[in-house]
C-alpha cells in the first residue's frame, strides 16, 4: 500500500541507504519525506500492475538546502504480487546497506528504488 506509514518508513530507509552509500556524491544526503506526485489514478492496482512503477517526489537535503526530486519507485514481483493483494510492501524495501539499492542523479535531482 502507498500510504503515509510506508512513505515515512521510505523516508527513513533512504536516509539510511545514503549513509550506507559509497557514492560521494550523496555524502550528507538526508530524505525530508516522501510524497506522490501524481492524480491519484497513477497509484492504482491497474496502474502499478500495467506499468510497474509510480513517481513520487522525494525532498533531499544537503547542506541545509532542500531540493524536490522525482523519485521513481520500481515494482519487483514480490511487491507487485502484494501489491495487487492490498497487502504491506515495506517487507519489500530492501536493506539499506544492501548495494546498489537505489540510482541517483543529483544534477537532474532524480532517484530511483527498485523494490523486490
Amino acid at each position: 500500500m502507498l500510504d503515509q506509514d510506508f512513505f515515512v518508513f521510505l523516508e527513513y530507509e533512504i536516509c539510511k541507504a545514503f549513509d550506507y552509500s559509497d557514492n560521494e556524491a550523496v555524502k550528507g544526503f538526508w530524505c525530508d519525506g516522501v510524497l506522490r506526485s501524481e492524480p491519484d489514478k497513477c497509484y492504482t492496482q491497474k496502474f502499478v500492475n500495467d506499468n510497474g512503477w509510480v513517481m513520487l517526489k522525494a525532498f533531499i537535503v544537503k547542506d541545509n538546502a532542500l531540493m524536490e526530486y522525482l523519485l521513481t519507485l520500481k515494482f519487483g514481483s514480490k511487491s507487485l504480487s502484494r501489491f495487487a493483494r492490498n497487502l504491506e510492501i515495506i517487507t519489500c524495501v530492501p536493506d539499506p546497506n544492501t548495494p546498489n539499492w537505489f540510482i541517483i542523479d543529483t544534477k537532474l535531482g532524480w532517484l530511483e528504488i527498485q523494490l523486490d
